[in-house]
């Protein structure tokens, strides 16, 4: 039995994720800013005899007061925590400013998983064995970080955005390993492949697209959670771990590089 919280835990992996440790016998809370899909997600729990097991908070996980009101809930729910799973994401095909002033995608993909994940970590290291799970593309050598225009104020594009959203969600995980050696938590990046988790978020014509694109090549959810359950049931030892699908990651990728996660996560501290 573990105890767990997945941001994201009401659709796609996310959800995939939280029944299957439900049925496990373990405690999930999860976060959505859909109360529908969390209401299916409570649903789903009763029915597996889960319910007083299974939590759902409704946030917006765009603006920092709610990242922060997050920690807070989770904190009431649990005394701590042995998982924190990251998978929150949307696509944003113009530039939308979150109610702090950040680009949207960077927000979500990485300003949300930096708070929260440095925000839980008093839980997970009274956690057994804890680890957090940040879905994203790690493997892929694509797309950079702005330095000089994080918000992609110049010449943006649904691509660039989610390719630096990436590259930072990596990074996260680098300095995250780097400011907690000698802990007991370990930070694993994780790239599943292309699965097919739904486009109720994305608007037209994307939608359609996706939904083509997905029946035809996309693998199912429970196909891509497999391994991402694997590495949660058993970490391997060091602080970082890295996997894109069913492979394990060089860490030393020039978008893995120390430096640049550093230099980051101070940037990060700076205009938090």
């Amino acid at each position: 039995m573990k105890d767990l919280f997945i941001a994201g835990g009401t659709s796609g992996m996310g959800k995939g994720l939280a029944i299957h440790y439900l049925r496990q016998g373990s405690k999930v809370t999860v976060s959505g800013s859909n109360r529908l899909r969390g209401k299916e997600f409570l649903d789903e729990a009763s029915r597996l005899g889960a319910a007083d097991r299974a939590s759902f908070i409704q946030a917006d996980l765009l603006s920092l007061s709610e990242n922060h009101r997050v920690i807070l809930e989770v904190k009431k729910r649990h005394k701590s925590l042995d998982g924190v799973v990251l998978t929150a994401m949307q696509q944003f095909p113009k530039r939308k400013l979150t109610p702090d002033g950040y680009e949207s995608t960077f927000a979500l993909y990485y300003i949300s998983r930096f708070v929260l994940s440095y925000g839980l970590t008093e839980l997970l290291e009274r956690g057994n064995n804890p680890v957090i799970v940040s879905i994203g593309g790690t493997g892929m050598t694509k797309g950079e970080i702005h330095w000089d225009d994080l918000n992609l104020q110049n010449k943006y594009g649904l691509l660039k955005a989610t390719l630096q959203g990436g590259r930072a969600n990596d990074l996260l995980g680098v300095a995250y390993a780097e400011n907690h050696k000698g802990t007991k938590t370990r930070f694993i990046l994780n790239h599943p492949g292309y699965t097919h988790s739904g486009t109720n978020h994305v608007a037209q014509p994307f939608k359609s697209i996706l939904l083509v694109m997905g029946k035809l090549f996309a693998q199912t959810v429970d196909n891509s959670i497999q391994p991402i359950i694997r590495l949660i049931d058993n970490p391997p030892p060091q602080p970082l771990i890295a996997w894109d699908r069913t492979k394990a990651v060089d860490l030393s990728l020039p978008t893995l590089n120390k430096q640049d996660a550093m230099k980051l996560f101070h940037l990060t501290k700076h205009i938090l």
